[in-house]
């Protein structure tokens, strides 16, 4: 078996959820590639070299991938897919983008977001919110599977020393072209890869309050995260929401403030290492999945709380 894993990177450097996909792979056995499609990705294309496990890199540099666009990657991953037995991405946007078009250009099921991986051909995989998991086995020719990246430890970033291959395919399929991208900018960690996420729920009551949140966060060296009725209330933006609808998130502690625990919520930060629970309504669901919880008016406990960081 050879697996092919589509890198995801950004900014000149592989983003953390390709180890994490990597790490997926390995469980499945056999050789691993991958695969960075971009313009001007080099220096990814090493470092994705250096990736504990990765056997080689494929490096498709051509102006029709500088963006990513899943009508041009999609064709060259389903060329370069019939010869794999599975083709892995991260269940990110952009795999999420791309990879559905692979598995429709190469006339298979895809498997969607798997936490763990039983054999070859067996996957594990959160339905109905996560509140069950379906064993799913296919019997496809290629296996076009998205990993959600929280389910496996991340491989060493380090370490490996792959062969570097170069792809001459370039496909442009003229269907839609960049334009421009607006991006949020904040000192505070990504929030799909920090260590530490401070979540503020409609308890907040408004978005000024939020300040409350970005204190502590900023004494944490945490980032900050929403549940989805904050967002829908205008109090922060959407790339803040925590979720099945938003980002999922595994840190190794979060903590909950304001947020009542509905099911679409915890689906998105129940795999947390710590989970601690500030709400002043004792029988908020969110205390039932938190390894701590303070029952207490959060306008009071936060500034309290940051006073002791």
């Amino acid at each position: 078996m050879t697996i092919l894993v589509i890198a995801e990177h950004e900014n000149g450097a592989v983003a953390p959820a390709t180890l994490n996909t990597v790490a997926a792979a390995a469980k499945i056995g056999g050789d691993i590639h991958v695969l960075v499609a971009g313009q001007g990705v080099g220096g990814v294309a090493e470092a994705a070299a250096k990736i504990a496990g990765v056997a080689k890199v494929l490096v498709a540099d051509n102006a029709a991938y500088a963006h990513q666009l899943p009508e041009n990657v999609a064709p060259l991953v389903a060329e370069l897919g019939k010869g794999y037995s599975h083709v892995l991405a991260p269940a990110t946007s952009n795999g999420k983008n791309i990879l559905p078009r692979v598995a429709a250009l190469l006339d298979v099921d895809q498997i969607s977001e798997i936490i763990a991986v039983e054999s070859a051909d067996t996957f594990k995989r959160p339905i109905y919110a996560g509140n069950a998991i379906a064993t799913v086995q296919s019997s496809a020719a290629v296996k076009v599977i998205t990993v959600r990246a929280t389910g496996f430890d991340a491989v060493a970033a380090e370490g490996g020393s792959a062969a570097v291959e170069a792809v001459a395919a370039a496909h442009d399929a003229g269907k839609s072209a960049f334009v421009g991208e607006e991006l949020a900018k904040s000192d505070r960690p990504e929030l799909t890869a920090a260590k530490i996420v401070v979540s503020g729920g409609r308890g907040m009551q408004n978005g000024d309050n939020f300040k409350h949140l970005y204190a502590l966060a900023d004494k944490l060296g945490a980032a900050v995260g929403a549940s989805r009725a904050a967002v829908d209330a205008g109090f922060v933006p959407n790339d803040m929401q925590v979720g099945q609808t938003g980002k999922i998130v595994a840190p190794q502690l979060y903590i909950a403030v304001g947020i009542s625990g509905a099911i679409q919520h915890l689906a998105g930060m129940k795999d947390s290492k710590v989970i601690v629970a500030i709400n002043k309504d004792e029988e908020a669901p969110i205390f039932q999945v938190a390894d701590y919880g303070l029952v207490a008016d959060l306008f009071e406990a936060i500034p309290e709380l940051e006073k002791l960081v």
